[in-house]
């Protein structure tokens, strides 16, 4: 829960572009992985140990608080890593690590860091939140509970004023929006029986999310599943039906999406701001719901179901491969110059036309995800309405841009 008592929205941070992203369109707080030892080692970039520093500065100047995801199994030969890693994150004054093994709890107790339980540990009762509660301050719940199960958790816990480490009393976090995984808490063997690379280890293949024909092995008749992706749930999202996840007494809401680019999290984190302090500001209507529903659908989604929160039938599988985004971005130019004192930018066009009217997105390291629409352009320094490739062009943006952001196109899907 935030100071000012509003339920904390925390979002996911790959690199340092989707970071950036989440801190300028309201996060409380981020989470990231750092190398080999988090639940996204393969799907995204990751931050290195020295990135530790400038990740608790950025967050640190807007009171975002940072948590640092080492929640993958270990090994003997990985302890040396998680220690040196846990001192370089209490160094550095990351917030908290959230952890799933007994190893990984221990050390950050022993150097005073703030631990929180993963949803690998699968906590589903409220006996082993008390019993987490030893070493932990917020305990990220079962993906499988429903709203009624999740309320009778954060109820008792208030009752028998059930606390942390901290003196206050356990909060509970659960997933608001994105990919689900069809195992139960994630836990999936199907990567690792098939690649020798484990999904407990950060690793998955997303088996799932293939195409399968089913052989009955006695005649050989072949059945084809081409309705629906059978292990491919679609995406988790809890925005059309926010309002009883904050009054089941949840305090933190965690968007998934480590895996995903700067722009998803720049529009997930912004739309879940505005709805969460509608609610709170009583503001919180159907007609809004349905706009924040049509932004949702322009980014990554393999379409959105209410998970097992509302007690539904188990299963809402994808029936596409990929995306059901209405929207898609195509790589125009990199960024060349920034002239500070007009607030003008220089890209060098190298792959798509633009034009005036259109809209584009700019990413990069410091500059997060940004969308405009363009207006005046300069193209080889004359004033024009269209840009192709190879030409030098020129606009005002409200934002610095440098050398290492790239411009894409935002396109109908």
């Amino acid at each position: 829960m935030t100071p000012s008592g509003k339920i904390e929205l925390m979002a996911p941070a790959g690199n340092f572009e989707s970071l950036q992203a989440a801190i300028d369109n309201g996060a409380d707080s981020v989470y990231f992985g750092v190398e080999q030892l988090n639940m996204r080692a393969r799907a995204s970039i990751n931050f290195t140990m020295d990135d530790l520093p400038e990740i608790a500065k950025r967050c640190g100047t807007k009171n975002i608080r940072t948590y640092l995801t080492l929640n993958t199994i270990i090994y003997d030969h990985d302890l040396s890593v998680v220690k040196t890693l846990l001192t370089k994150a209490q160094e550095a004054g990351i917030t908290a690590v959230i952890a799933s093994d007994q190893a990984v709890i221990a050390s950050a107790r022993s150097l005073g860091i703030e631990v929180h339980i993963s949803t690998q540990l699968n906590v589903t009762n409220i006996e082993t939140v008390k019993f987490y509660s030893l070493f932990a301050d917020t305990m990220v719940l079962s993906r499988e509970l429903s709203l009624r199960q999740v309320k009778m958790i954060t109820e008792q816990i208030e009752k028998e004023q059930v606390k942390g480490p901290s003196g206050r009393l356990v909060e509970i976090e659960i997933f608001g929006h994105g990919a689900l995984c069809m195992a139960v808490s994630g836990k999936c063997y199907l990567s690792l029986h098939s690649y020798n690379s484990s999904a407990n280890r950060g690793a998955c293949k997303q088996n799932c999310r293939k195409k399968y024909t089913v052989i009955d092995q006695e005649t050989g008749f072949e059945i084809e599943i081409d309705n629906e992706y059978m292990m491919s749930p679609k995406d988790l999202c809890t925005l059309d039906f926010l309002d009883q996840v904050i009054d089941a007494g949840v305090q933190v809401l965690k968007l998934e999406g480590r895996g995903r680019a700067p722009e998803y999290v720049a529009t997930v984190t912004k739309t879940y701001r505005e709805a969460i302090d509608a609610y709170y500001a009583g503001t919180f209507t159907k007609e809004k719901i349905n706009g924040w529903m049509e932004d949702l659908s322009t980014v990554y989604n393999r379409g959105f179901w209410s998970g097992y929160y509302l007690g539904q039938k188990l299963g809402e599988w994808s029936d596409i491969s990929g995306s059901s985004a209405t929207q898609k971005k195509v790589y125009v130019g990199k960024g060349m110059h920034y002239f500070p004192k007009s607030s003008i930018a220089e890209f060098k066009i190298e792959a798509y036309d633009i034009k005036k009217g259109d809209k584009v997105l700019i990413t990069g390291p410091s500059t997060g995800a940004q969308e405009l629409i363009l207006e005046d352009m300069f193209v080889n320094d004359i004033a024009s309405e269209k840009a192709t490739k190879g030409d030098s062009c020129t606009l005002k943006v409200p934002f610095r841009i440098r050398l290492s952001d790239k411009m894409y196109k935002i396109v109908e899907a």
